[in-house]
């Protein structure tokens, strides 16, 4: 073999399993191929710069690298490694606390009776308004730094607890300084439909023409917010109101993104198939001939079991259905102040262990699938010369371990863009 050009900044040796999860950088995975890692045993990675330059065996990689007097060498035998975890699904920014709407949540209130009394969305949208740039730029960090410990190493952040032009904006604006400042890479998304605020109340229509004539020309010409969502739910913004914000949104350049189905059937998996969305999100309640639809127009499915569980609902997005029916599965953690987990091993437990989708099926589904559903599937979510060097390294022997092992950080260390991030559970 022959000698690598370039003596690398750092290798990784003796992986038990070596979990690449190559081949699906242009298309994302579906069916019977989120089963398949492409697992290398005492499997071994180079990074140059901050991209990998090299993957295959230890033995293949020793003998084909010149290892420099500055090359950092990480043993990771007995241990797993895999792509960083990408969490395509979060509100991680916001102010306040929602410890009152889980104790009427324990007494049998729904999340809509929760919302009708000031609660929920609303209750974070007055503290968020009040607070400073500054205050939800510490709040977003303290957030990150917990998802990065835990192996994420990208995730998509939303606006949506301002609910006007002015707080919105200062949300995209937090999400834009975090992400210069902290090694996760942040990609922010505009939802200014997340709800009707209190002083729209009544007159629906009225705050989508302010999201419409006013927000969305703002937004654009900030330039921080690649998608635009819509919350698109019986009783908060209907079908036709959802169309036309993102069929506004994509005219300023904004990629559609769709709350879909979470509550009740309202038809929102059928209508981002129908504007090309780039993925539907939550789909409890979406019916099969929609989830077709989705598939057909190549709309990734974006699962957030992490949300029926802090709704103490018995009921999960259906994803053995739509493997079987071959629609692409994204997971995600839906981190919000209703669901308030910085653990995606634990939404990876969920997603086992409710959903009944294999561990392999749960890792493309937080690596490369997670990426296409942000749109950076050719940079991320796989181990393969020329991407980003974004790694984990899990303390366990093998990847069924990755849920059979409960509720706990299984995430060693983590590497991003090619430097060592977190060692032992702790930032670096």
């Amino acid at each position: 073999m022959n000698k690598l050009v370039d003596v690398p900044d750092l290798i990784i040796l003796n992986a038990s399993e070596l979990i690449t999860l190559k081949g699906y950088s242009e298309s994302p995975k579906s069916g019977s191929n989120l089963r398949e890692l492409d697992i290398i045993e005492n499997g071994a990675i180079a990074v140059t710069d901050d991209k990998i330059s090299f993957v295959g065996t230890t033995k293949e990689l020793l003998s084909s690298i010149d290892i420099g007097k500055n090359t950092e060498i990480i043993n990771a035998k007995g241990n797993v490694v895999l792509p960083g975890f990408v969490d395509p699904h979060t509100h991680l920014i916001f102010d306040g606390s929602r410890e009152n709407d889980f104790i009427m949540k324990l007494e049998g209130m729904s999340y809509l009776e929760i919302l009708n009394q000031g609660g929920g969305i609303l209750n974070t949208v007055s503290h968020t308004r009040a607070a400073s740039i500054d205050k939800l730029v510490q709040n977003g960090i303290t957030i990150v730094d917990n998802l990065l410990i835990h192996g994420v190493t990208t995730v998509e952040a939303k606006s949506g607890y301002g609910l006007n032009t002015e707080t919105e904006l200062k949300m995209l604006e937090a999400i834009e300084r975090i992400d210069k400042i902290h090694p996760i890479d942040i990609v922010a998304t505009f939802l200014g439909a997340h709800a009707v605020p209190p002083e729209y109340k009544g007159n629906t229509e009225g705050y989508v023409e302010l999201i419409l004539e006013d927000m969305l020309p703002k937004v654009a010409k900030q330039g921080i917010a690649k998608f635009c969502d819509v919350f698109c739910e019986e009783g908060v913004f209907s079908i036709e109101q959802s169309k036309r914000i993102l069929t506004k949104a994509r005219e300023y350049g904004l990629i559609p993104k769709i709350h879909a189905d979470e509550i009740v059937s309202l038809g929102g998996a059928g209508l981002a198939a129908e504007l090309h969305a780039i993925s539907a999100d939550h789909l409890l309640r979406s019916t099969e001939e929609d989830l077709i639809k989705m598939r057909d127009a190549g709309v990734i499915a974006v699962l957030l079991p992490g949300t029926p569980f802090t709704l103490m609902e018995s009921e999960y997005a259906n994803a053995r259905r739509m493997i079987e029916l071959g629609l692409p599965i994204a997971i995600a953690s839906d981190l919000n102040p209703n669901c308030f987990t910085e653990s995606i091993h634990f939404i990876i437990d969920l997603a086992c262990y409710n959903m009944k989708m294999t561990p392999a099926e749960v890792i493309s589904a937080t690596t490369i699938n997670a990426a296409h559903a942000i749109g950076l599937n050719k940079s991320i979510g796989s181990l393969e010369v020329g991407k980003q060097a974004d790694v984990q390294i899990l303390n366990i022997p093998n990847y069924k371990y990755l849920s059979y092992k409960v509720g706990t950080n299984l995430t060693r260390l983590v590497i991003k863009k090619g430097k060592i991030v977190v060692k032992d559970r702790q930032r670096v």
